[in-house]
């Protein structure tokens, strides 16, 4: 039996072999190697180091701690043998699904400026706005008034009936309160509709660039992800003869982003009206429209529900929430519309999940509804700021030799060709041989994260999110260009 030991820093501050990180629980605390040569970073005093448990392997030690030490740890642990217990044992479906790459560089990013690298971080899609007052004060007063408890699991009566409303006048589409359910988030909403349609073999039609979560949720569901790239040449918008193309007995659900994430393209009426007819000619095919980004589109671009295309309601489950729009990421608030049957399958799955969504928020998305048509102003000055930014790097982006650029016509993402300068080596770094190498030689160089096109489905791109001010993007593009000057576009443009 090889039995663990408990140390942590200034526990052991003698050894040089120990892992380049350490946690320990009592202090709360990440560990460098550097730190634990200097014996800082840890609340542990020698006096205390019994009662901590930063544990890790004896093979990670040169220099042994003295014998009476040791003993001290090995008999405590000696109770908790693991020999017999399968540690690797994991459910299929789990090992088949991939960690969200943007969440991943996310976390990445935000280690490094905890460790005091002034990293910019334009990974996340997450609006760097505070959410509009109306929305704080309403959530403030549900928990002054006591409005703490649980709701039903579909979400309040109140809530479902001004969302219907909102669906009526702004998107065309109508809906009772039972066809609407309440989630935490509009990503529970997709995994639960995706749950709920899809049988193992079923096929999940999934136009590329994607979001990074929509291929992984059908492989949760045991459903196949069929991916359809589309060009930048195209703007990244799907042909309905390409899609016409694919379809099989098999395929279950299309899921369409407008505004994408991404690209941040919006589909026009008429080509939606194109995968209408396609989708109507197959009787299994259904629609999931993820519509979180709809109020952040930019004219002359105008944006369409799917829903209200003749013929497809019956066919089309629509994801919407106030996360985006309205910057109420940490509300987790999201719904899902449609027809009966298929909302009241989702909503036993959110059941046993994790019943219904937080009431404080949904007070607070009643406020967000109440602020006019659209969101209103508050929106409306969001938007406006989102588009100037986009300006911005859009014409910085074109001035870089080898990028090649589709402007984006909502959300906020930007989702620019770097391939011209793959192939390029840079001495002390390596080959440029993706957008996952690319992006690590900007984090390492220019110290600004972005996500590698990889993760939505197209290498050549890398995703560049102006969810931040413009001094900020500023910053970037001074960074990445002064980077992108030790490269040269290997590839002929």
């Amino acid at each position: 039996m090889e039995a663990s030991l408990s140390l942590c820093a200034s526990c052991y501050p003698s050894s040089s072999s120990y892992p380049k990180s350490l946690f320990c629980p009592s202090s709360s605390s990440s560990f460098s190697s550097q730190n634990m040569k200097a014996g800082k970073g840890s609340s542990c005093s020698p006096l205390s180091w019994r009662s901590h448990f930063c544990t890790f392997s004896p093979r990670w030690i040169e220099r042994k701690p003295e014998p009476d030490r040791l003993a001290a740890f090995i008999r405590a642990d000696r109770t908790s043998s693991t020999d017999s217990v399968q540690f690797d044992t994991l459910s299929p479906r789990v090992n088949a699904v991939k960690p969200s790459k943007t969440i991943v560089i996310t976390d990445q990013a935000a280690a490094l400026i905890r460790a005091g690298v002034p990293v910019i971080r334009l990974a996340a899609g997450e609006p760097d706005f505070d959410t509009p007052r109306p929305i704080a004060e309403a959530g403030i007063q549900a928990i002054r008034e006591g409005f703490t408890r649980y709701t039903p699991n579909a979400g309040t009566m109140e809530l479902r009936m001004a969302i219907c409303n909102k669906l009526k006048e702004e998107n065309g589409i109508s809906y009772s309160p039972d066809e609407i359910l309440i989630s935490n988030g509009a990503k529970q909403g997709i995994v639960q509709a995706t749950l709920a349609l899809c049988a193992p073999g079923d096929e999940v039609i999934i136009p590329a660039p994607f979001w990074v979560s929509y291929p992984e949720m059908a492989r949760l569901a045991d459903a196949t992800p069929v991916i359809i790239p589309t060009p930048i040449s195209n703007d990244f918008l799907l042909d309905p003869d390409v899609l016409a193309s694919k379809l099989t007995e098999k395929s279950r659900l299309l899921i369409l982003c407008s505004p994408s994430n991404p690209t941040g393209s919006v589909y026009p009426k008429k080509l939606l009206e194109a995968i209408a007819r396609i989708v109507a000619t197959h009787p299994r095919l259904l629609v999931l429209s993820d519509e979180i980004y709809e109020r952040i589109t930019y004219e002359p671009a105008q944006f369409t529900s799917f829903a209200s295309l003749p013929d497809m309601w019956e066919r089309t489950l629509t994801v919407n929430g106030f996360s985006k729009a309205f910057a109420m990421t940490g509300w987790r608030l999201g719904y899902l519309a449609g027809p009966k049957k298929f909302v009241t399958a989702c909503s036993k799955i959110q059941s046993q999940f994790t019943s219904g969504a937080s009431s404080i928020s949904q007070k607070a998305a009643l406020a967000a509804l109440g602020m006019g048509f659209r969101g209103g102003e508050a929106v409306s000055v969001m938007v406006q700021a989102f588009q100037e930014r986009r300006d911005f790097l859009v014409k910085r982006l074109r001035a870089l030799d080898g990028v090649k650029l589709s402007v984006p016509q909502g959300a906020f993402y930007i989702f620019p060709d770097f391939s011209s300068y793959y192939g390029s080596e840079v001495e002390g770094f390596g080959v440029i041989d993706g957008s996952d190498s690319l992006c690590r030689f900007l984090l390492d160089k220019a110290q600004v994260a972005l996500v590698p096109g990889e993760a939505f489905g197209d290498d050549n791109c890398i995703r560049i999110s102006y969810a931040a001010s413009l001094s900020t993007l500023q910053a970037a593009m001074d960074k990445i260009e002064k980077a992108l000057a030790l490269l040269k576009p290997a590839i002929p443009v």
